[in-house]
């Protein structure tokens, strides 16, 4: 579009992580590769550790195996090579270590642990992002390649603290002196040793806010050289940067990718997101494919939400042969192809839900409560958006109907969410949500305090609810409170009592606590299921825990955004975008314990579509329109995925077809 970025419109991003010996590369037949792939964007290791170019900066490591090429300069080679084919070229810098010699002449760049040992890796020295390295003479090296070379934008890998190494050694946090001095400036005290100390929520806070600054440092710096110029990174950049990878012995959250995407378009819709998907299996196995339906995954998450679809490799595409690459190139081309569908597609859910702040401290049980919720919400074909906690304050939530608050304990947005449902919306708190000691923080739950609350495994087993289906057990916690006035209860707990042996397992009275409240607030509502929901449904996978929360969330949206006949196996994504109204179908039939499989094909079925008028619907992978009557779609056998472009009857045309 005419006077916007160039990174505001639909690209396909493929990056080669170079090895060293990969300076001699054929930039054409690379070229050709992206190309092939469906890829308008490479992400080339330029500078940092080793510089692919003839850095003039005494601090930076020139390539030895420059050499190997005519012009001594693989990044002027391939910046000439991709303008004549119109591929966006993005600058890959590592500033993370430096070589041994920088190491002894600059100790003080370098990261120091508790203990006083510098950190090592591969003959290589991590450095701290307080020291001068990062805050000084990593903006020289940017400047040195925005003067020398048209690129089109720079992503900055592995910017951290360095507390822990490649083989994933805890090394705890940096003692440097940089980080004293500003520690003690800043914060106040001295610095933490590690995750046990007192005091290590405040580091993490003090780290996450030096990477903030610096981060919207190095995009003044190279917006301020070159506007057209995007930087990749974190939340102060111009594309937010995710990375879906797998990891050898890290338990699989088959969500995690449509989370992460999600909570970056939640908070700032008009901002892109790039998902770099990882074509290995873990970085010890660099050279081993990831399994290609897992692969998929990563891409289908994140074009259905919004994001730009990115493929990362080790060194060149004929070095890293992955079989996944066969599945990748088929989605990155899909997205190429109808590229105006994907030009400012945001969500249309009208639900949300609030992911836990991870620097608030132990939040694991949180976490399992918001995976649960996350899984009911899906499974019940409600649309739903993911914001983090921290952006409460500062988001606009009068787009939604209901936001899910999943025991979060206290909120510091309790203004925010009292405003939000006395002007009409519904704000559903589960566990502990909303409670600071034992007082509610918010007006709009139907509370006046809490009572008691059982938490440990002891406290709540044998702990049931009287749902409608049955008994329902409590995994997790249980608050007992105090219900305002004009509050509503129900699903009342039942006392504990003996469950072995069988013969001594009766004694199960109902107690008058609820399980859930609700009254109105102005011109909304709060209601508190004040119990662990999430987690039962996490922990047990028992339906009766997700139907209770996921009725209580239709209740309050007013009903179904989507009436379908599709299994709970599919997730529906709607969206708008410059192109009409769009749903992807996702079969997530493949989901399986620690993998993905193949999905297995669904037969053809029906969905209602949620806006009103008379629409021309047409499914872009099966390349045809559908029958609608009364606002009913039929739908086509769905395979991995389809995804279906929604217009007003004469809107449709063959650029979108």
């Amino acid at each position: 579009m005419s006077g916007r970025p160039w990174w505001r419109e639909p690209f396909r991003m493929f990056q080669t992580n170079l090895r060293e010996i990969d300076a001699g590369l054929d930039v054409e037949r690379v070229l050709d590769h992206l190309e092939e792939y469906g890829a308008n964007a490479w992400l080339i290791s330029v500078g940092g550790i080793l510089s692919n170019y003839p850095t003039g900066l005494d601090f930076q490591t020139r390539n030895p195996y420059l050499a190997e090429r005519p012009s001594g300069d693989l990044v002027g080679d391939v910046v000439e090579a991709a303008r004549r084919r119109g591929v966006h070229v993005l600058a890959r810098m590592d500033f993370s270590k430096i070589d041994h010699r920088r190491a002894e002449e600059h100790p003080e760049w370098c990261f120091i642990a508790p203990d006083g040992a510098a950190q090592v890796y591969n003959g290589l020295t991590s450095v701290c992002p307080s020291g001068d390295y990062y805050q000084v003479k990593l903006f020289e090296v940017i400047g040195e390649v925005l003067d020398r070379y048209a690129v089109d934008g720079f992503f900055l890998n592995w910017m951290s603290f360095n507390e822990v190494d490649y083989s994933r050694r805890y090394w705890g946090v940096c003692h440097c002196l940089a980080c004293a001095r500003r520690y003690a400036e800043q914060v106040g005290g001295q610095l933490p040793e590690g995750r046990d100390s007192p005091g290590y929520l405040r580091w993490r806070r003090f780290a996450h806010e030096t990477l903030g600054d610096l981060h919207a440092r190095i995009r003044t710096a190279i917006a301020g050289r070159r506007p057209d110029a995007a930087l990749i990174l974190g939340e102060h950049a111009d594309i937010v940067f995710h990375e879906a990878n797998n990891a050898v012995g890290r338990p699989l959250w088959h969500h995690r990718t449509s989370e992460h995407v999600s909570a970056a378009k939640a908070y700032r819709p008009d901002v892109p997101v790039l998902v770099n998907s990882v074509g290995f299996v873990d970085m010890p196995y660099r050279m081993a494919g990831e399994e290609p339906y897992h692969f998929a995954q990563y891409l289908l998450q994140a074009i259905s939400r919004g994001a730009v679809p990115s493929t990362y490799v080790m060194g060149t595409p004929d070095d890293s042969p992955y079989e996944c690459l066969g599945i990748g190139g088929e989605i990155t081309r899909f997205h190429r192809d109808h590229e105006g569908v994907y030009r400012d597609l945001v969500s249309e859910a009208r639900t949300l839900l609030v992911r836990p702040d991870p620097l608030k401290g132990d939040v694991a049980g949180a976490v399992s409560e918001f995976q649960g919720l996350y899984l009911a919400l899906l499974e019940r074909h409600v649309p739903f958006d993911v914001l983090p906690e921290d952006k409460l304050q500062v988001s606009d939530l009068s787009r939604y109907r209901v936001v899910v608050l999943p025991d979060l304990g206290p909120i510091g947005a309790a203004g925010v969410l009292d405003a939000y449902a006395a002007a009409g919306g519904t704000v559903l708190a589960t566990g502990s949500a909303g409670f600071d000691a034992d007082v509610a923080q918010l007006a709009c739950l139907p509370v006046i305090r809490r009572l008691a609350s059982r938490e440990s495994e002891e406290a709540t087993r044998s702990l049931h609810l009287r749902g409608d289906r049955g008994m329902v057990p409590v995994i997790g916690a249980f608050h007992v409170v105090e219900p305002a006035e004009r509050a509503e209860t129900g699903l009342f707990a039942l006392s504990r009592a003996r469950y072995g042996p069988p013969e001594k397992c009766h004694g199960h009275r109902e107690s008058g606590h609820p399980g859930w409240l609700r009254a109105r607030h102005g011109e909304g509502a709060g209601l508190l299921m004040p119990w662990t929901v999430g987690r039962g449904y996490r922990e047990t996978g028992l339906s009766a825990h997700r139907d209770l929360f996921a009725d209580r969330v239709l209740a309050a949206a007013g009903g179904p955004a989507v009436e379908t006949d599709l299994p709970e196996q599919v997730e529906i994504v709607p969206a708008r975008s410059a192109a009409g109204h769009v749903i992807h179908l996702l079969n997530r039939s493949g989901d399986a314990d620690q993998r993905f499989r193949r999905p297995v094909p669904i037969g053809p079925s029906w969905l209602t579509l949620p806006w009103p008028g008379e629409r021309r619907v047409r499914a872009l992978r099966a390349g045809r329109d559908l029958e609608v009557s009364g606002g009913r779609v039929r739908l086509p056998e769905l395979d991995l995925y389809e995804v279906l472009l929604i217009t007003e009857t004469d809107r449709l045309s063959n650029k979108y077809s």
